[in-house]
């Protein structure tokens, strides 16, 4: 990632400089997220990461863009993006659909001959290999909507408007089909440590669920139990952004 290209711009937002040589964190959006979920990590976490945010077509000033609606076609594009390491570490962040993203670009890296990420933390998110059937991207507005809602992703007066749901929910659907129809490829593991994080009590992965994600890698992992559900890291954003200070430094 050296002088960011017009495609590397689209792609990926830096909000705060950084100090020289300190890591890079990438962080990947949830399903109908973008880039600016991850402002305020990359306020608290200047002094010492430059965090970087993808912004998937077909959101916020993408809107225009035609959505990716595949995670295989998405993490191409976004491993494009990335463009050649510079020499600072590389670390990533994501959460939910994110989370499948950082892993198949993560993959991509490595496969391409790029040294390993320093840390990958998967967040939100049953392993690979614990697959469940989805269909909310079947569903109409009204089921889609109610799905939001249990996973209280957005603020209720928010999908509450007319105005705001039709901007939204096309982003959602087209993120949900492409998570929900991914199958990871056969006989591929990281090299790279993998810390997973997850609540308590979120409806979308268990524990044992989220402790899977040792299997997908020959380094070391480790894993974080937050209080809450599936958005627990906006609940608990100081705690998890502590957390993750530690084991950028870690």
């Amino acid at each position: 990632m050296t002088q960011p290209s017009t495609v590397s711009a689209a792609w990926i937002r830096r909000y705060h400089q950084a100090p020289s040589g300190a890591v890079r964190l990438v962080c990947f959006p949830h399903a109908g997220g973008s880039a600016s979920f991850y402002f305020p990590v990359s306020a608290r976490l200047s002094a010492t990461a430059e965090v970087c945010a993808v912004q998937y077509p077909g959101r916020q000033d993408r809107r225009s863009e035609p959505s990716i609606d595949n995670i295989p076609d998405l993490a191409d594009a976004i491993t494009g993006a990335l463009g050649p390491a510079d020499g600072r570490p590389l670390a990533f962040f994501g959460h939910s659909m994110g989370a499948v993203l950082a892993y198949e670009v993560a993959l991509r890296l490595e496969e391409s001959g790029a040294e390993p990420l320093t840390r990958l933390v998967v967040s939100g998110r049953r392993a690979p290999s614990r697959h469940r059937e989805g269909s909310v991207h079947r569903l109409d507005d009204r089921g889609v909507v109610a799905e939001l809602r249990r996973l209280s992703g957005t603020q209720s007066d928010l999908l509450g408007d007319p105005e705001t749901l039709e901007m939204i929910l096309p982003a959602v659907r087209n993120d949900y089909r492409a998570v929900e129809t991914y199958r990871p490829g056969p006989g591929r593991s990281l090299r790279c440590p993998v810390v997973a994080y997850v609540g308590d009590s979120d409806p979308q992965v268990t524990v044992d669920e989220a402790k899977s994600w040792a299997d997908h890698t020959t380094g070391p992992f480790d894993m974080r139990v937050f209080p809450g559900g599936h958005f627990y890291l906006t609940d608990r954003a100081p705690e998890v952004i502590q957390a993750l200070a530690d084991d950028l430094a870690g």
